[in-house]
C-alpha cells in the first residue's frame, strides 16, 4: 500500500493516481501546514476514482467530528496522530493509529494499546509538531510486526526501497520530502517515490 499524504488541491491528487498511488491522506488538523477544510477535501475526494483510499489525519479530535468529516469527504480512514484512546476511536471508519519512533518507543506497547487499529502508522520524531517533520527512523524496529505497519517519516524515493527491505511493512507513507513547498507535491519527486516503492514491494513479495 503505498500513500502520499498532505494532498490540498485536486492536481496533486490527481497526478498521485495517474503515477499509481494506492492511498491519498488529508489532514484536518488546523495547526499543519498542509492543512485543508472538510469542504475542499470533500471537492477533490470526488475527482478520485473508485479503489483509491481516502484518509483524514487528525489529531485529538472529537469522535463525533471525525465521523462527520469522514461522512462529508467519503474518508475511508481515519488516521489518529494524537494522544487519542481505544474508546475515543470514531465508528464506522476505519482506523490506522500513529506512533512516533523516538526515545522510550516500544512496538510491542504500540501493537496492545490500540487494538481497533486496522494499522500501526510509525512516523518519525517530530518535536511539536504531529507528524510532517520529515525525519525518518531506524526502520527495521518494525519487522516482523504481527499486525499492520505503515512506514512514515522521512520516506522519499532515494529512501523507499531501503525502508521496505528493512521492515517489509504492509505500506509506507510519504508527504514532506514530495514537496516544493507545505502542501504542493513536486510531480516528480512524487513520481519517483511511486515508483520506487512499486518497484520494492515486487522485490520482496
Amino acid at each position: 500500500m503505498i500513500k502520499v499524504c498532505g494532498i490540498t488541491n485536486i492536481e496533486d491528487a490527481s497526478a498521485a493516481v495517474e503515477d499509481g498511488v494506492d492511498a491519498v491522506g488529508f489532514n484536518f488538523f488546523p495547526g499543519s501546514k498542509r492543512y485543508v477544510t472538510p469542504e475542499k477535501a470533500a471537492m477533490i475526494a470526488l475527482a478520485l476514482p473508485a479503489g483509491v483510499l481516502k484518509a483524514g489525519v487528525f489529531v485529538n479530535e472529537r469522535a463525533e467530528t471525525v465521523q462527520e468529516i469522514a461522512r462529508v469527504c467519503g474518508l475511508d480512514v481515519a488516521q489518529l496522530h494524537g494522544d487519542e484512546r481505544p474508546e475515543d476511536a470514531p465508528k464506522g471508519v476505519r482506523i490506522w493509529k500513529a506512533f512516533r519512533v523516538e526515545a522510550g518507543f516500544r512496538l510491542e506497547a504500540a501493537m496492545v494499546s490500540f487494538p481497533e487499529a486496522e494499522a500501526l502508522l510509525l512516523d518519525g520524531p517530530a518535536g511539536g509538531e504531529f507528524g510532517g517533520a520529515g525525519i525518518p527512523f531506524l526502520w527495521r524496529v518494525a519487522l516482523g510486526a504481527p499486525r499492520k505497519v505503515v512506514l512514515a517519516g522521512g520516506l522519499d524515493g532515494r529512501n523507499v526501497q531501503a525502508a521496505i527491505a528493512a521492515a517489509r511493512p504492509w505500506g509506507v507513507d510519504a508527504c514532506s520530502k514530495l514537496e516544493s513547498s507545505p502542501g504542493i507535491k513536486d510531480r516528480g519527486k512524487m513520481r519517483e517515490f511511486i515508483s520506487a516503492a512499486r518497484a520494492a514491494v515486487v522485490e520482496t513479495a
